[in-house]
C-alpha cells in the first residue's frame, strides 16, 4: 500500500496533481532502503542464533506490533540447544547428558509467556530448558510494523518524490515513473533527511 493517498498530497507539499506512479515508486524505494516487504504490519519467521551465556536474541524488524485482534507479537516460538560451536559449551557434563538424551537438534515449543520481550528494541529473553542447558538458536514467528503509517514516513515519501522531480534524468515527459529506474538514483533520492526519518525502521543486521 501506497504511504500517501491523494487527500495527503497538500500536506505534506505536493501538487494534487502528482500522479500515483511517483508515490508508488517512492513507497518501493523506501522499502527498499529499510530492508522489508513493507512497513505496515506483516508477519516475520527468523531463525536467530544465541549468543552463548545471554540467553537474549534480537529480532530484525521493528517495532514489534499485534496484528489484527491478537495481543502480542509473537505469534509462536521454538527453540532447541543445537551443537555449540567452538569455545561456546559451557558444562561437559550437562552437554553429553543432552547428547545422550538426544536434546540437542531437537525444536521445542517455548510458551511466549515465559519470556521477556521488548517491542521497541526487539530483545527477546529466552528460559532455560529442561536440562538446564541455555537455548543457543531459536526460530521466531512475529508480526511487526506500523499500525499506522505516521508522519515521518509520510513526510519521508513527500521528500523522495521532491527530490525525484527535481532531478532531470527523472524530471522528463513520462506518464509513468519507473521504479528500477528510481532505485538506480537511490542514493541520491534518499537523502540524509530521509534517512534520519526511516532510520528506526531499517531492518537489523540483514545486508
Amino acid at each position: 500500500m501506497a504511504y500517501l493517498q491523494p487527500a495527503d498530497y497538500p500536506n505534506y507539499g505536493l501538487p494534487a496533481g502528482t500522479t500515483a506512479d511517483w508515490i508508488t515508486a517512492a513507497t518501493a524505494l523506501i522499502n527498499s532502503y529499510c530492508r522489508r516487504p513493507d512497513l505496515n504490519v506483516v508477519q516475520y519467521t527468523e531463525r536467530l542464533r544465541v549468543t552463548s551465556g545471554s540467553q537474549a536474541a534480537r529480532l530484525s524488524y521493528l517495532p514489534l506490533a499485534p496484528l489484527g485482534d491478537a495481543t502480542t507479537p509473537i505469534v509462536s516460538i521454538e527453540g532447541r540447544y543445537a551443537k555449540p560451536r567452538r569455545g561456546e559449551m559451557a558444562n561437559d557434563a550437562l552437554f553429553e547428558m543432552a547428547w545422550a538424551f538426544a536434546l540437542p537438534g531437537q525444536w521445542t515449543a517455548i510458551d511466549p509467556a515465559s519470556m521477556d520481550c521488548d517491542a521497541d528494541t526487539g530483545e527477546l529473553t529466552l528460559p532455560w530448558n529442561v536440562l538446564g542447558l541455555p537455548y543457543n538458536e531459536v526460530m521466531v514467528t512475529y508480526t511487526a510494523g506500523l499500525s499506522t503509517i505516521g508522519d515521518d514516513v509520510k513526510t519521508a515519501c513527500a521528500q523522495i518524490v521532491r527530490n525525484a522531480q527535481s532531478t532531470p534524468a527523472l524530471n522528463a515527459s513520462k506518464t509513468k515513473i519507473d521504479t528500477m529506474q528510481m532505485q538506480y538514483f537511490s542514493s541520491s533520492l534518499v537523502d540524509e533527511t530521509v534517512q534520519a526519518w526511516l532510520r528506526p525502521y531499517v531492518a537489523n543486521r540483514l545486508g
